[in-house]
């Protein structure tokens, strides 16, 4: 029993494992409902699963199930980057307890019950306990912000090397800001929920697209999943920055941009309900978040390639040396890597597909414009999960072998998947319907081959931590034992 205990105050009570708990919890949504998808249908995979665990899944209610299932993965991230944030920023340990053991039930009733409502039939009682998870994940937030108050005399900025005005440590402040978006944002979400019944209806954003009005419900959804993905975004950023321990000058001209962008980015989604020049708003804010994301990019290569010259004492290196010294870590390389890598399959489509969006993309069909608005969602939140690994796998000691093994297959699986990925969905702009058949097959194909080696690679890490669980003298033990600042 005692032996039991002490793995159990392991995983919910350490961030290493926290952190493991949430993307096992993920790993497992992601599994499970991946065997509902439209291959696993054809294959006859589908039909067993709902006989063998007796799934109900009404067609017409199709939406309603996305919606929970988005909600209870997006939860489950917005506590693994809290956990990280408590971790990192400076704050009392009773205060990071309460965040982090408050946000722990919210996230886990979110995504048990919504799940179990969604997919097992509606018992309300199950429906009831999910906005209780949503309702403390809130609460959560609202002790985030408040032990994140960058105002405080005992916090002043203590480090000249990074951004601060005055006294006031600037990246705190960018925190800050974050978490007082994301609490602004998701209030916007939950207000039109509270409005079902009352004018309120189940949909998907990018079914009514085309539609010539809509409601300020609807307006107020839409703005509400693009804010919070680009929150979730933003965050991890931030938290990127103090794993590669950024400063310097460009992290005191980074700060400000993340800070400004922040706001202006929120201040649009949020008025998409009254002002038809919102996207324009939005536009100006994320360029300003990605100028500030450019420059933590610049100086974490450029602090890998300094960091591993030195270490190997080189002094005067060639390109060839310096290539090799920035590509050492998978780990620390991925994470800026695919920040770059984004720009190509998220934000330059989706600036193409605005300024071109009533001259090409709405003389399509519109399936062809649902398919390539929901890539561009997708990848961007698959690119999130990707520097999730990353971290995490850092966290958990991978080193050698291992590392570059989990390292390299993370990254070149997951852009090959996401570059097929916006290939198959931008496909009209360079074939016809008439001749897209290979260029379909193959994209789906190395879609699956992709997504299924990062899955795999992931499921391999999880099974070597549960393993690590058994042992009785375990990194677990080491870990639990351990109270470092891990970023």
């Amino acid at each position: 029993m005692q032996h039991l205990s002490k793995r159990l105050s392991f995983l919910f009570t350490s961030t290493k494992g926290l952190v493991l708990v949430a993307i096992a919890m993920i790993a497992l949504t992601t599994a499970a409902t991946g065997t509902l998808s439209g291959p696993m249908r054809e294959w006859g995979i589908t039909d067993a699963v709902v006989r063998t665990f007796g799934l109900r899944l009404v067609p017409a209610e199709r939406e309603g199930r996305i919606i929970l299932l988005y909600h209870a993965i997006a939860v489950a991230v917005i506590a693994i980057e809290t956990y990280l944030i408590t971790d990192t920023i400076p704050m009392a340990g009773a205060v990071r307890t309460r965040i982090n053991s408050t946000i722990t039930a919210g996230y886990l009733l979110t995504l048990i019950f919504g799940l179990t409502f969604a997919y097992f039939g509606h018992n309300w009682v199950a429906h009831g306990l999910y906005l209780v998870g949503l309702t403390l994940t809130f609460y959560a937030g609202v002790q985030l912000a408040i032990a994140l108050w960058p105002w405080r005399r005992d916090r002043p900025a203590v480090d000249r090397d990074r951004a601060h005005w005055g006294r006031i440590d600037l990246e705190r402040v960018a925190f800050f800001t974050m978490a007082i978006a994301t609490l602004g944002s998701s209030i916007f979400g939950g207000v039109v929920g509270s409005f079902y019944g009352n004018g309120q209806e189940t949909f998907l954003a990018e079914n009514i697209v085309r539609e010539p009005f809509r409601t300020s419900l609807q307006l107020a959804i839409i703005g509400h999943l693009h804010i919070m993905l680009t929150l979730i975004a933003i965050a991890l950023a931030l938290l990127v920055g103090r794993w590669l321990k950024f400063r310097g000058i460009l992290h005191k001209i980074s700060m400000p941009l993340f800070i400004f962008g922040t706001v202006v980015v929120s201040i649009g989604a949020w008025s998409v309900v009254w002002i038809e020049a919102a996207h324009t708003i939005i536009y100006v804010g994320s360029t300003v978040v990605l100028l500030g994301a450019l420059l933590l990019v610049i100086a974490g290569l450029d602090g890998l390639v300094r960091g591993n010259l030195a270490a190997q004492g080189i002094r005067k290196a060639t390109a060839g040396q310096k290539l090799s010294a920035m590509l050492s870590d998978p780990l620390k390389f991925g994470s800026l890597w695919q920040m770059i890598f984004m720009n190509f399959v998220v934000s330059f489509p989706g600036i193409f597909m605005a300024a071109k969006l009533e001259d090409i993309f709405r003389v399509w069909s519109l399936r062809q414009e649902r398919l390539i608005l929901t890539g561009h969602w997708h990848v961007l939140a698959g690119i999130v999960a990707t520097i999730i690994l990353f971290i995490y796998a850092d966290m958990a000691g991978l080193k050698g072998r291992a590392r570059q093994a989990f390292g390299w297959i993370i990254i070149v699986a997951s852009d090959l998947a996401f570059a097929a990925a916006s290939v198959f969905s931008s496909r009209r702009l360079f074939v016809t319907e008439h001749a897209e058949t290979g260029i379909v097959a193959t994209a789906t194909v190395l879609m699956d081959i992709g997504l299924g080696s990062v899955l795999l690679t992931l499921g391999v890490l999880m099974v070597w931590r549960l393993l690590d669980l058994f042992r009785r003298r375990g990194r677990w033990e080491q870990e639990a034992g351990s109270q470092e600042v891990v970023l």
